[in-house]
């Protein structure tokens, strides 16, 4: 998921920067989108299932009118959320004015807000957790002088990974939860409008500057006339736990995390995985595109050859975020071809991102055997996925995990490779040391989790969550 929004004293066409600015952060969210134009406080909204450039025709664009501020939302679906009613931005009419909000994230106490709130009347018409915060924001509002101290005060009550921005008729908030665990960028063009985005490859999209990411717990509030005001009630109250998945899939490779480049992320991960699984062979190859600047890594790194070793079929989007296990081996199918010129008769290194599930990575394999590969050792950047994620990454129970059912050397049987190997849990602490982050989240590896979780069900292996992306 990714949110991105505009901020500026001029009427001009924002919700066409926005546009421009969901379309970069189309990686991160393909189930659904929308866009909201704020014109003096008139909203004009347009939301759906389906990529950017297919939700937004020329006349849907035109239709949204000129405004001075805008907000949008690109997100992926869940076996249970991916109907075109929890498309966002959420749009809501409440007594004392209007108000739209994204989410970049999941709270891990939904379902504890969402049966309080509904238990004194409240309804709600969606499975996502934009809704509840809305509902949390209102309700506040109503015993509050403004919009900025009802959000102040919802996000006490909030618990999870997030980063939000929120649209009022006069003014522009975003914030970020106290743990820091989802990013959101600040930057400013030219002629003065700010911008919001989950990554600063969206700032470069409409010619904005990155100015500063926002710091965990800070929020930020933009008002006409006003200079931005910050406010940090909930600044450094919690030890910061910044995603390490978004450094190893989920971020584009042009994008800056935390001062931190993640395409020198991903190659530094290359590098320790070289030096963690030293092996014989004839070319690295990545699988694309989050696995090719770690490939490169540990060519450099092994003074093996870098090759091109797989072609991605750019119109299909991410398989690991497609709802349900049969659209994922579907797309896989016609997502990569080989290149049979780089792996025919050579042992070959497969460097990729992650393996979740194994899905994508048995059809790969299988790709490379028929293209002639002599050998294949598969090399994961990312540890051995052995949680549950509660805070935005679609993995809902251990069921689904395939490093907690078969040790490497069995995972290396049922994908046809000849070896598995992972980047030791030790080192995925220090792939962003360069930057500014002081912690990080990997739980999905190591288990602490920097939040509370909800409250295990029956299940085979553990937890199942609330799934309410």
């Amino acid at each position: 998921m990714a949110v991105f929004g505009i901020f500026g004293t001029e009427t001009a066409n924002v919700g066409l920067s926005v546009y421009y600015g969901l379309y970069a952060l189309q990686h991160r969210g393909q189930a659904s989108c929308g866009i909201v134009v704020n014109d003096d406080g008139i909203f004009h909204a347009y939301k759906d299932s389906g990529l950017v450039n297919e939700v937004f025709s020329d006349r849907v664009l035109t239709n949204l009118g000129l405004g001075q501020m805008a907000l949008g939302n690109v997100r992926y679906g869940t076996m249970t959320t991916k109907d075109r009613i929890n498309a966002e931005p959420i749009l809501i009419n409440h007594s004392k004015g209007k108000l739209a909000i994204a989410i970049d994230g999941r709270l891990v106490n939904s379902a504890e807000l969402k049966n309080e709130m509904e238990m004194e009347g409240s309804i709600f018409h969606t499975g996502n957790d934009a809704e509840i915060i809305s509902a949390v924001i209102i309700r506040e509002r109503i015993r509050s002088s403004s919009i900025e101290e009802a959000v102040t005060k919802a996000v006490g009550r909030l618990r999870g990974a997030f980063a939000i921005i929120v649209m009022s008729p006069q003014k522009m908030i975003a914030f970020r939860d106290p743990q820091g665990m989802k990013p959101i960028s600040l930057g400013k063009r030219q002629d003065g409008e700010y911008v919001l985005s989950s990554e600063t490859c969206a700032l470069n999209s409409v010619g904005a500057t990155l100015v500063r990411d926002l710091e965990p717990g800070e929020i930020v509030v933009f008002k006409k006339g006003q200079e931005m005001c910050s406010l940090r009630d909930y600044c450094n109250k919690c030890q910061e736990k910044l995603c390490v998945f978004e450094y190893l899939y989920t971020a584009r490779p042009d994008s800056v995390i935390e001062n931190c480049s993640v395409h020198l992320v991903r190659k530094r991960a290359g590098a320790m995985l070289a030096k963690a699984h030293p092996i014989q062979a004839d070319v690295v190859i990545g699988a694309p595109d989050s696995g090719i600047d770690a490939a490169i890594g540990y060519a450099e790194a092994s003074g093996i050859p870098y090759g091109l070793g797989l072609i991605k079929n750019k119109y299909i989007g991410r398989t690991f975020i497609d709802p349900g296990q049969n659209v994922r081996e579907d797309k896989v199918k016609i997502k990569l071809n080989p290149v049979p010129e780089t792996v025919k008769g050579k042992r070959v290194i497969l460097v990729d991102d992650s393996i979740v599930r194994g899905t994508t990575m048995a059809c790969v394999v299988k790709l490379l055997r028929e293209a002639g590969a002599k050998e294949i050792h598969v090399l994961s950047t990312a540890p051995e996925f052995k949680n549950p994620c509660y805070y935005g990454t679609d993995i809902g129970s251990r069921d689904e995990l395939i490093a907690c059912k078969y040790t490497p050397q069995e995972m290396a049987s049922i994908f046809g490779a000849d070896s598995v190997g992972f980047l030791p849990l030790a080192d995925v602490y220090q792939l962003g040391a360069s930057g500014t982050c002081k912690g990080y989240c990997a739980a999905c590896f190591d288990g602490n989790y920097p939040t509370e979780i909800p409250q295990p069900v029956n299940n085979k292996y553990d937890k199942k969550i609330h799934n309410n992306t």
